[in-house]
Formats: C-alpha cells, sequence, structure tokens
C-alpha cells in the first residue's frame, strides 16, 4: 500500500499546544466579559436542516454553505434527468449543511424551547462555523465564533451594551480598536431616495465590497445590478461625507429626511452614540455608510470592529435583526447581537506580540527523575503541589540530568525541583528558578509556599 503523504483540507488549520493555550486565553477573556454582562452559555450542533440555513445570508452567502450528503444510499431517488440540474440535485441528495454562522441556529434555538426560556434571553456561544470561501489571509473555511445575542427586547439600549462589550473585550485583549457603525433603516432610506427601494438588497450587497474594491468598481457593480448612472452619481456624495457621527447624521437627514424608515434610522443612531458618549465610552466608534453588512436579516444597528495597528479584515460585527424567528414561526421576536472572530482576533495578537508570556506554561514545576526511592518521593511531593493548584509534573523516565533540564527549558517551565538521595535524606528538595538560574534547598513541606 502506497504511502500517503499527511495533509488537511484547504482553509483550516492545526493548533499547537503552544497555539491552543493562546486561544484558551482568548476564549476566556471573551467569555469573563460576556458572563459579567449578565449572558449565559449555549451550545447548538454543527450540523442544521439545509432549510434552516438556506435563504438566511442572502445569494452569495447560500453558495458558501458546506452541505453534507445524505448518509446511506444518497442517490437512490434520484432520477436520470435530475442529474443536469445541480441546485435540484443536490436539495435531493442534502439535507442538512455545516452551520455558516451562529445566529441563524440560535433563533432557530428560541422557537424550539421559546416555552422555557425567560425573555429578554441573554445567550453566548463560541463555537466553530464553516464556509466554503477561498481561502486567504485572515480567511478560513472552519473557524470559530464568540457570539453574544439578547433577543426578545427592542431597546437600543441592548445596542449599547453590546459596544460596552467590543470596548471591555478588546481593552482587556490589549487591542486597540476602531468601531464602525450604520443603520440598515438608513440604508433602506438611501435606496428609497434615490429611486430604487426595491432593490436595496442589490445595493447593500455592492457598497458593502467599498473598502475591498474601491469606490469605482462599486459604482460599476450598481450599474450591472441595474441601477442606472444618474441614482449611481447621487449615492456618491452620500458614500464620501465627512465629519463627526452627529454631523454626518444631520447633513445625511437633509438628504434622506423624505424616507420614514431613513428618519428612524437616523434618530437610533444618534440615541445610541448620545448614550455612548454620555457613558463615557472608552473607544472610537465611526458612522460608516457604506457598511452594509449583506446578511439578510439585519434590519437596524449594524456592527464592524477592524484592529488599528495590524492590517486584516474585521475582527468583529453584528447587529439588530427584528424578525429571524418569523422564519420559524415565531414572528416579532427581535434581537441584536455581535460577534468575535477568534481566528482573526489571534492572528493580530500574534502579530503585534500581545499574548502575556504565562500564557504559554501549562506545567509549572517539574521534577527531576533520579531513580526509584527518588522518584516516589517526587510523585508524593507532585500530589502536595497539585492540591494546592499548582501545576506540576515528574519526568517519566529516570534520564541523565542534562536531557531532563533541556526539557524543561524547551517546555518553558519555570521551576525544577531536584529530590537526589542527599535531599531524600534530609526530607529537603532543591528548587531551582529556571529563569534566573537560582537555586535553594528547601524542607519538602515547604515547597508549595516557597513556589507561590
Amino acid at each position: 500500500m502506497a504511502i500517503q503523504k499527511p495533509s488537511i483540507p484547504k482553509g483550516t488549520r492545526d493548533f499547537s499546544p503552544a497555539e491552543m493555550m493562546r486561544r484558551t486565553y482568548i476564549f476566556d477573556s471573551i467569555k469573563e466579559v460576556f458572563r459579567t454582562f449578565g449572558y449565559a452559555p449555549l451550545e447548538t450542533p454543527a450540523m442544521e436542516n439545509l432549510s434552516s440555513l438556506m435563504g438566511k445570508y442572502g445569494e452569495e452567502g447560500d453558495k458558501l454553505l458546506f452541505k453534507v450528503l445524505n448518509s446511506g444510499d444518497f442517490a437512490a431517488k434520484v432520477a436520470p434527468e435530475e442529474l443536469a440540474n445541480f441546485t435540484a440535485l443536490a436539495a435531493k441528495i442534502c439535507e442538512k449543511g455545516l452551520r455558516y454562522d451562529l445566529t441563524v441556529p440560535f433563533a432557530r434555538y428560541v422557537v424550539q424551547h421559546q416555552n422555557e426560556i425567560s425573555f429578554p434571553f441573554k445567550r453566548y456561544q463560541v463555537q466553530p462555523v464553516w464556509r466554503a470561501d477561498r481561502p486567504q489571509k485572515g480567511r478560513y473555511r472552519e473557524f470559530y465564533q464568540c457570539d453574544v445575542d439578547v433577543i426578545g427586547s427592542r431597546s437600543l439600549m441592548n445596542e449599547v451594551e453590546l459596544i460596552r462589550i467590543v470596548e471591555r473585550v478588546f481593552r482587556k485583549l490589549g487591542i486597540r480598536v476602531v468601531l464602525k457603525m450604520n443603520n440598515r433603516k438608513i440604508l433602506y432610506g438611501i435606496a428609497e431616495t434615490i429611486g430604487y427601494a426595491d432593490k436595496m438588497i442589490d445595493i447593500t450587497v455592492a457598497i458593502d465590497k467599498l473598502e475591498k474594491i474601491g469606490l469605482d468598481a462599486v459604482n460599476a457593480e450598481l450599474i450591472e445590478r441595474g441601477i442606472d448612472a444618474e441614482s449611481v452619481a447621487r449615492l456618491r456624495p452620500i458614500l464620501e461625507l465627512e465629519g463627526d457621527n452627529m454631523s454626518k447624521l444631520s447633513k445625511l437627514e437633509e438628504v434622506i429626511g423624505e424616507s420614514e424608515t431613513g428618519r428612524k434610522g437616523i434618530e437610533e443612531m444618534r440615541t445610541i452614540f448620545g448614550y455612548a458618549e454620555a457613558l463615557g465610552v472608552a473607544l472610537d466608534i465611526e458612522l460608516d455608510l457604506s457598511l452594509a453588512r449583506g446578511l439578510n436579516y439585519y434590519t437596524g444597528a449594524i456592527f464592524e470592529v477592524k484592529a488599528l495597528d495590524y492590517a486584516i479584515g474585521s475582527i468583529c460585527g453584528g447587529g439588530r435583526y427584528d424578525d429571524l424567528t418569523g422564519i420559524f414561526g415565531l414572528s416579532g421576536m427581535s434581537g441584536v447581537g455581535i460577534s468575535f472572530g477568534a481566528d482573526r482576533i489571534y492572528d493580530v495578537m500574534c502579530g503585534l506580540e500581545l499574548f502575556p508570556a504565562d500564557t504559554m506554561v501549562t506545567t509549572k514545576v517539574l521534577f527531576v527523575n533520579l531513580g526509584e526511592a527518588e522518584q516516589l518521593a517526587s510523585m508524593r511531593a507532585v500530589d502536595t503541589l497539585r492540591a494546592a493548584g499548582i501545576s506540576a509534573e515528574v519526568y517519566p523516565d529516570s534520564a541523565k540530568m542534562k536531557k531532563q533540564m533541556e526539557y524543561a527549558n524547551r517546555r518553558g517551565i519555570p521551576y525544577v525541583v531536584i529530590i537526589g538521595s542527599d535531599e531524600l535524606a534530609e526530607g529537603a528538595a532543591t528548587l531551582k528558578d529556571m529563569q534566573r538560574g537560582e537555586q535553594v534547598k528547601v524542607a519538602i513541606v515547604d515547597l508549595v509556599q516557597h513556589i507561590k
């Protein structure tokens, strides 16, 4: 049998123990902030029924869904004429798909368990999602999202709370960011003002690419999508509005003020920005009228966070959705949420060297193995340290001292304990600080106190 070269699918990654310790630091930091704001944990399956996922992410999002073949003889009920129609074929042989995000599964969960939930319902969820995207720097096919949502309340206080969560998380992680915001009602007002309310989705999909492809390319795409050149020209000054957030809203009101929906969006943003200022939020917040977030279920405020000191795409995003649960039979259940992209946050923190040194340490103390009697004494001492909450291990083999010390250095273990025949006779141990190169002899019963 030929030897197969080991590999993993494109767009996925292995994570070494060192990388996992750093990722765990990110997850724990984010979860801690979520919990302080009163959110409870939730998990949903990796797979959802494909009917639950399709049509929720826009035309382009649907193309990125990973579909799962039905088990068994999946092609048994496929007629020969259906083989030529890929869409019909996929519907026949794939009834499930890997989740694209955590928000739609959350909405499905809320509807299924509505009688068990106290509303407003605040949950956080940290799990992987999958997208059949083209892999590139900062973009993966499998990646983790850290979502926080509140559903069952239309209060704009929830948006303000999410802003404060963003502020707290990135301050905790040491990343300087800018929070960009917009409102889908404002986008509808813009589309209505230029005479294309029925093409709002086409307009938002195009302008959401502004930063990636530039204004000229966006204008060309708008024309391709059926927007006439005169209306495209009317859109340009709106996307180029300058000034602080409140002045942008005032100028925008002059342009789209005749749109009732647009005015409502402007008023919502004034309220949110006003609360953020009154509460002294120490975060750079920018009204970005090109921000659209292509997901069809957003209906109000939308968020996107970018790192200021590292070139990468958005590392956090979300928004308000007024009727996402309606597709599952529970209408009028408004919610708002935001998702932190753990993988991109990891890349930013690595690039800026923001991880604390102690995140790399799994074992704090290594006991050298010098023989059977010494090994037994070391194992007893290790139990004492572990009971005191100190991570410790005994080197498993009675190897040369140099080899064991090199092992401690490679692992970054800060302390080494040596219990040799002399120490054993005295009930003592030699404690070595690997960073300073200093060592001291202490009673075995005092090891915990010295190490702590």
